[in-house]
């Protein structure tokens, strides 16, 4: 992404910066909606009605006889009242408004610009615009897998619409630090090694989607044993070659506990690979990243040491969104080192 225009390219940069914030709450929020039990209270897909919220008694009574036909009310919250539902729903609207509101903020803009300049010079934008139109779809595809048959939504799919929120987020980050014209170090890093980092960055996020998804949180509340155990003692070791296993909570657990050391481990190595070489340019990114890495291993720990407690599984939720960031910055000097 070119442009000659230093106002035009000031006001985009300011513009991404936006997205950028308003998209890190959608994900909080998301997270929010998901630990508060809150994500199936509304049934139907609204896109342009559901744009406001319930304006009166009957509207809300209308809200709430939907919500009573799926089996998260008939299984599990059957003695929930018209207030306690009005909590949950204001989750779920607000998840889905700041949705809409990304939408508008992002294609009225874009459209300017994209006159401003020309739509071959934001080309990669319309992809990202793309993108968030295809995950008010995955939204609804993961909403709907727990209107039948079961109280909960796929934690496949909740996966699926967590990495590519951060997807989006790591787009609209890489095409904002483009336009700052950072100046590139003089030496670098093999750009598969931050690469590799920040897939497993992702991979982790994915893992700890089926931990959200499935409550895998709540169980073995200690550290850094399973219980007695290292290994989940209610599982075999055989059990992780199988597919299941990926819906089995302890063996989630396990992978997303075992998968954080290998994750620090690899940091280590990649600072003092950094250090060694005396990348001093370098520097600031790693102990960035190292910062936010450390901070997410103990909020993970004390999640699970609280169940999963909503504050601090929030805070935990909260750092991956920096965690995320920091080894973008990273992977983007690299990737523009000479």
């Amino acid at each position: 992404m070119y442009i000659e225009n230093n106002q035009i390219k000031k006001y985009i940069s300011f513009w991404l910066a936006m997205m950028f914030w308003i998209i890190a709450i959608m994900i909080i929020v998301g997270g929010l909606t998901r630990l508060t039990d809150s994500g199936l209270s509304i049934t139907e897909w609204q896109l342009f009605s559901g744009f406001l919220p319930p304006l009166n008694e009957s509207d809300w009574e209308m809200y709430f006889e939907l919500y009573k036909k799926i089996p998260e009310f008939k299984l599990q919250n059957y003695d929930m009242t018209l207030n306690e539902f009005k909590v949950i729903f204001w989750w779920e609207w607000a998840h889905r408004f700041l949705g809409r509101l990304i939408g508008i903020l992002f294609l009225i803009p874009l459209i300017f610009f994209s006159i401003k300049i020309g739509f071959k010079n934001l080309i990669n934008l319309y992809l990202v615009f793309i993108l968030i139109c295809f995950q008010g779809f995955v939204g609804w595809y993961m909403v709907s897998s727990g209107l039948v048959d079961r109280i909960d939504v796929s934690h496949f799919r909740l996966s699926i619409h967590l990495v590519l929120a951060f997807i989006i987020l790591t787009l609209i980050l890489w095409n904002y630090l483009i336009l700052k014209n950072i100046k590139p170090p003089l030496f670098k890093l093999n750009i598969f090694i931050p690469l590799s980092f920040l897939i497993l960055i992702f991979l982790q996020i994915t893992i700890g989607a089926f931990v959200s998804g499935m409550d895998a949180g709540k169980i073995y509340n200690s550290w850094p044993m399973m219980g007695n155990t290292y290994f989940p003692n209610d599982s075999n070791y055989m059990d992780l070659l199988k597919i299941s296993s990926f819906s089995n909570p302890s063996l989630v657990q396990f992978y997303h506990r075992n998968l954080a050391y290998l994750i620090f481990v690899f940091y280590i190595f990649i600072s003092f690979k950094i250090y060694k070489s005396k990348l001093v340019q370098m520097f600031f990114a790693i102990n960035l990243l190292g910062i936010t890495l450390i901070l997410q291993i103990i909020l993970g720990i004390t999640t699970l040491l609280f169940g999963a407690e909503i504050f601090i599984s929030s805070m935990h939720q909260i750092t991956s969104i920096f965690l995320v960031s920091s080894s973008v910055y990273l992977l983007f000097l690299n990737w523009q080192s000479n």
